[in-house]
């Protein structure tokens, strides 16, 4: 079934950029290089196991790869973080491949299939928030923001490749894990460190991206880090 209103917004691709000022004192002024700032396109664009062609990501330790082809992000938070924020953010501000209308955090899940344009796609984890949009937006906290309001966006993983484009509408072919909403794997990372036998189960989802299911192995054997490295990283 077309899931109604649930589209492409707009397309976004893009290469690294350096940027910053090294004589600059403030650390969020320091050189450093992203491809989060990303440019609209009308065009179709080619989708492959690895991401949009002609689309870069600077740290491919921690971003990119067949988990993370495409990032998604709905366009309705960008009302609530131009609002809390009081900054001109809006699509594509958070470095998202995909701008999308009639999904968020509370409607996709882990797992979920759709046939998008040419491409077949699937949902493999929510995005972990790091500390290059707080360097963009010049906001220190910014990383834990998107983690507290669960507005993190998605990733998806490519079945098959082809073209996409802005407007193509999201046919959901399967959904074999309901439960698994990407608010709730939030929660879980997240929200509920506490709760091992959460952490267990959601672990044990066959369709959640590997690099989730290490940390969570590591909570369970006691061996999980700190997250003052991703959420802040060089910024402070």
């Amino acid at each position: 079934m077309i899931l109604e209103k649930s589209l492409v917004y707009k397309l976004f691709t893009g290469g690294v950029k350096q940027l910053g000022d090294p004589q600059a004192e403030d650390k969020l002024e320091r050189p450093w290089e992203s491809g989060i700032f990303k440019e609209e396109t009308e065009d179709a664009v080619f989708l492959s196991e690895t991401g949009f062609t002609g689309d870069d990501v600077a740290d491919k330790r921690n971003h990119g790869g067949p988990e993370k082809a495409v990032f998604a992000y709905s366009v309705k938070h960008y009302e609530d973080w131009r609002r809390e924020l009081d900054a001109d953010i809006g699509p594509g501000g958070n470095g998202e491949n995909l701008s999308v209308t009639g999904m968020d955090e509370t409607t996709v899940c882990i797992g979920d299939t759709y046939r998008l344009g040419e491409a077949l796609i699937q949902v493999s984890q929510p995005r972990r928030p790091c500390w290059k949009p707080a360097r963009r937006h010049k906001i220190l906290d910014l990383a834990l923001r998107i983690q507290k309001t669960g507005r993190t966006g998605w990733y998806f993983r490519v079945l098959e490749e082809g073209k996409i484009r802005s407007g193509d509408a999201f046919e959901r072919v399967s959904r074999p894990y309901p439960e698994w909403t990407i608010r709730a794997c939030n929660e879980v990372m997240h929200e509920q460190k506490d709760n091992l036998g959460l952490a267990e189960s959601l672990a044990a989802c066959s369709l959640l991206a590997k690099n989730w299911k290490n940390t969570l192995d590591k909570r369970l054997t006691g061996k999980e880090g700190g997250i003052d490295k991703r959420v802040y990283g060089p910024n402070r």
